[in-house]
This record gives C-alpha cells, structure tokens and sequence, in this order.
C-alpha cells in the first residue's frame, strides 16, 4: 500500500462508442460540455493528478478526448463489446504503460458532476495508506424492499414494524459510479476494483445521479440549468445573437411597417469594455434587418446577417481567425442557437432563453434580453481576464436540488 501523500496518480476513463441505451451517450451534452469532457476536467482540475487516459474504440471520442488535453489508448475489439469489463478496460491501459502510476483513478462519463476536492481527498486517503480503495458514495436513508420468488415483499435493512424518522437512522451508501481511487499494485495482483482495506468517499447527495437512459439525461440537464453559477469566463471572443439577446424577444412596428426594437445603454458599455480587453466579437443573426446593421455600427462590432446555418458560419469566423474553439463563448436565447452554441467552449443564455436553450447552456444569466444580459456576459469575461495568473478557472457546476 502506498505511503506517499503526493503520490504520482493517473486517470484513467473508458469511453466507448457502442453504448445501447444512449448511442454515443459519452459525446452527450450537460451543461454546455460533453459528458467527456467533464471528466476529463474534473480530473485535471484534480491536484493529485498527472495525466488522463481515455480509453476508447471511437474516432469521435477520441477527438474529443485530444482536444481536451488527454492521452489516448486506442481500445482493442475484445474488451470494447457490451460483455467489457471495466476491469479488463483499465488493466489493458495500464499494460500500455512504460511506468506505472502510484495511484490508478477510474472514473466514469456517466457521473456527469465530479468535484475535484472530493476526488482529491478521496486520493488522499489511498494514498495516505488509509485504505487501498476509495470509491465515491451517496447516503441513502431510504427503506428498501426486495421481493422472494412468489413476489412477496419483505423489509431490507430495517424492520418493517419501526418506522423511525429519517435523521434517526443510519444511512446507507450508495456507490455512484463516479470515480475508484486504487492502489495500483494491489489493483494489478487483485484485478477488480474491490480489494483490501476499502473507503467510501462521501459526496453530496446531489452529485449522485448516473446517466443510464435519455430520462437520467434530461433530469441531470434540467438539474444543471438551474444549478451553480459560473463567476468568471476564461474566453478570447464572444459572439451574440441579436434579437431576444441585444433586444427584447419582441420589436415595435409602426404603421408604415417599420420595426424598430429596445437595446440597452449597459450592453454598449459591456461591449465596449470588451473591445478595450482585446476579446473578438461577432453578432450572429438570421434576420436581415437595418436595425441589426445599425447597432453594429454603433458598437463597432462585426455582424453577419441571414445566417441560415450558424454552426457553420460561426465555425468559418473562428478558424478564420485561428480561435479556439474552447475559448469562445456564444449567447443565444433560442433553438436556432442551439448548433452554433454546441461548437464552442462556453455556450451562455439569457436569463428569459427556452428552456431547451437553457438545458445546452453552461451558464445562464441573470438578466433578460435587451435588459443588459451582454453587459452580464461581458462582465463574466472581463472577471476572467483580471483573474491571477496561477488562478484556477471555474469549475464544473454541480447539480442542485
């Protein structure tokens, strides 16, 4: 058992491409971010931690995995089927090895929010010599049944006959699948995940959802809608939406059919900031409207209009100018923002966005449209620029009650 608290660690994440009840399910989206890259993030963020290995069969994964700074092993058909062991997944990386980890952590896409002080600690615990595993668990105060062969129900755990109140009973734990911090020469002679002395890692009962099927899907996406938000955003460019984002969702028609909209003086001023700081921008809007041309002007900010496919045009804007997609930024409202904002690092909405907008989005804003939601979103990046060099960046958001 390892004795050195700063041990040399490796992540290691299986991620194939054959999932049956989600095709593809760890290239999903929660907020704003793949599920894979969410792990690959929390892992980095993760002091203890080195390097991170995907393990995988899918060019798709695979691209996703490099562009987010992990280490790939190509995953041989014998052990990428639905019969697979995580065992044999986790082994077979390990053998490709030229020097082993100290510590081997297992995590898993399908635990979509993973706090690195969790992890960390749980890393500190293996490898203080405390236990030679440490897996992540939920409390669970509920009463649980089984049912024989005839269907008959009978009491697990407790007595059917007492019915104490939940904080006067002991919980049980619930393995969330997150993550397995392993010595990783007693994992080698063992080879399962469960052997010698084993700790549960307790995390917050919110953290504790496993994505399996399109329903865990959307539950963990509504949940992170509505969670924590972000206090600072680390990009190079934000590009816009114009109406219902510049404007409220609405516009003034007169009687001669002219339409004129609502814009807000602190937007101008956020926009401005930003220019000052270097970021790029781009107002991206489907509409052909003066209003849209005028308002650019004013802001000094390139706009590119009757945009039918903004994925694409966005996409052409960045490598134009040799962004980063991970480091742009997107503010929509609604679904035909959806394409453009699944392409970039950090997809924001304001605060009055569809709420399937809101499910794609990694940070929703507190203000309307047309009601100074730029100005919000300009003053997220200017936070982020002002950060200290050696300043961490902001975290996955955990999901909430």
């Amino acid at each position: 058992m390892s004795t050195n608290s700063k041990a040399k660690t490796l992540v290691i994440i299986p991620a194939r491409g054959g999932s049956k009840g989600i095709p593809l399910k760890n290239l999903r989206r929660i907020g704003g971010q793949t599920l894979l890259a969410r792990a690959i993030e929390s892992a980095f963020a993760t002091p203890s931690v080195l390097d991170v290995v995907v393990s995988t069969d899918h060019p798709e994964i695979k691209a996703e995995a490099l562009a987010h700074g992990a280490t790939v092993i190509d995953r041989p058909a014998e052990i990428a089927g639905d019969t697979a062991s995580s065992e044999s997944v986790l082994l077979h990386a390990l053998g490709t090895l030229d020097v082993l980890p100290q510590i081997t952590v297992f995590i898993q896409c399908t635990s979509p929010v993973i706090d690195p002080a969790d992890l960390q600690d749980a890393i500190t615990t293996v490898a203080s010599g405390a236990a030679d595993v440490s897996f992540a668990a939920v409390p669970d105060h509920g009463f649980h049944w089984s049912c024989d062969e005839t269907g008959t129900a009978h009491a697990s755990g407790h007595d059917a006959a007492r019915r104490p109140r939940r904080q006067d009973r002991e919980p049980r734990f619930r393995e969330t699948g997150a993550f397995y911090v392993m010595d990783t020469a007693g994992f080698l002679e063992a080879e399962h995940r469960f052997f010698g002395s084993l700790a549960l890692a307790r995390v917050p009962e919110e953290h504790g959802i496993d994505i399996d099927s399109e329903a865990d899907l959307e539950l963990a996406q509504w949940r992170m809608s509505h969670g924590e938000q972000a206090t600072n955003i680390d990009v190079d460019a934000l590009v816009t939406d114009f109406d219902g984002v510049h404007t409220e969702d609405t516009a003034y028609l007169s009687e001669d059919g002219t339409e004129s909209v609502r814009v807000s003086r602190s937007d101008g001023m956020g926009v401005s900031l930003l220019k000052k700081a270097g970021i790029q921008l781009l107002i991206l809007s489907s509409e052909t409207n003066p209003v849209v041309t005028a308002r650019g002007a004013k802001l000094g900010v390139e706009v590119a209009q009757s945009v039918g496919d903004k994925a694409a045009v966005l996409a052409r804007w960045m490598s134009e100018r040799g962004l980063d997609p991970a480091r742009v930024a997107y503010l929509g409202n609604d679904v035909n923002d959806l394409a453009a904002m699944s392409i970039i690092g950090w997809p924001l909405t304001v605060a009055d966005a569809r709420e399937s907008v809101h499910a794609a989005s990694r940070h929703r804003l507190a203000r309307n449209g047309g009601h100074g939601a730029v100005r919000e979103a300009a003053e997220l990046i200017l936070a982020g620029i002002n950060l200290p060099a050696d300043a961490a960046t902001t975290p996955v958001p955990a999901l909430v009650h």
